[in-house]
């Protein structure tokens, strides 16, 4: 035996498993589940968007008799802040949850030029790959002096390029590009940072890095180069050595051969010595024996 039931649905629950799916610089994507399972017929939900930042709000609305739900706020600002709330229609309970934005890139190719009393930071127009920027809104510098342990804000320009003065030697300096920060410094573009040394030559953190690297290569490369080739002449020349050695021995050996012995035969100095004090001393000549030259 069994028996059906039918629960009554009850329209003031609120959304269920509010999340976000996907957010960008202008847009974010959010998802629901209806408040029960299978709606039989459309449900109207209000979705508010509170801008945090900006202190504004903006309701749209939502028919769909799915129960799951997509949906894509649009018009939003890079590096906003907002909260987002989804209810029914008939103002039941709500569902929240809050949503950044995408800040804006960092800008590109940031260069520093030494001159004799101050430097120039150069970089490429973020307008080139942000569509949502417009150049009238302009840039803001920062710098990072790692010996006093201080970051100080430099100023703001709308051109690509901005003029440092009034450096200390000995110290070292990190600077940042950014896109200008928007309302009380809410909404700001992510930073383009820059490493300045007590030098006085600008680069970034990971061109650095590579230079670096290329230094040391450049000087270990050759080094190992003529170490190869110092060890190798060395066992050229001990390799002659030893062949000259050992052809020297056979040639002495090969002098001091006898066939009919069938050995090499050396004599040593004592038996050179004994065998001249055994040869008997030439005195002279006797008259009578007649001297022949030939």
């Amino acid at each position: 035996d069994y028996v059906v039931v039918k629960m009554i649905p009850d329209n003031r629950l609120p959304p269920r498993h509010l999340h976000s799916v996907h957010t960008g610089k202008t847009f974010a994507v959010i998802k629901w589940e209806s408040p029960y399972d299978s709606p039989d017929q459309d449900m109207l939900y209000a979705v508010a968007v509170k801008d945090l930042v900006r202190k504004t709000d903006k309701i749209y609305k939502v028919k769909t008799q799915n129960s799951t739900v997509e949906y894509t706020i649009k018009k939003l600002e890079p590096g906003g802040k907002y909260h987002v709330i989804v209810q029914l229609g008939n103002m039941s309970k709500e569902s929240s949850m809050k949503i950044n934005t995408v800040p804006l890139s960092a800008p590109d190719a940031l260069k520093i030029i030494t001159e004799n009393d101050h430097i120039l930071l150069f970089w490429k127009s973020l307008a080139l790959k942000e569509s949502n920027f417009n150049e009238s809104r302009g840039y803001e510098i920062h710098m990072f002096d790692s010996l006093m342990n201080v970051t100080a804000y430099l100023g703001n320009t709308t051109e690509n390029f901005f003029k440092v003065s009034n450096l200390k030697i000995g110290h070292n300096y990190s600077f940042s590009v950014q896109a200008r920060c928007l309302y009380s410094g809410q909404m700001c573009g992510e930073p383009a940072i820059l490493l300045y040394d007590e030098l006085g030559t600008g680069e970034d953190s990971s061109a650095s890095k590579t230079s670096r690297s290329t230094d040391i290569a450049a000087i270990v490369v050759p080094v190992l180069f003529l170490l190869l080739v110092t060890l190798g002449i060395g066992f050229v020349v001990l390799y002659m050595r030893h062949r000259r050695l050992q052809n020297s021995f056979t040639a002495f050996a090969n002098s001091h051969y006898s066939s009919r012995l069938g050995s090499a035969i050396f004599s040593s100095g004592d038996d050179l010595g004994d065998e001249d004090d055994e040869a008997p001393m030439i005195t002279g000549f006797s008259d009578d024996v007649p001297m022949v030259i030939a």
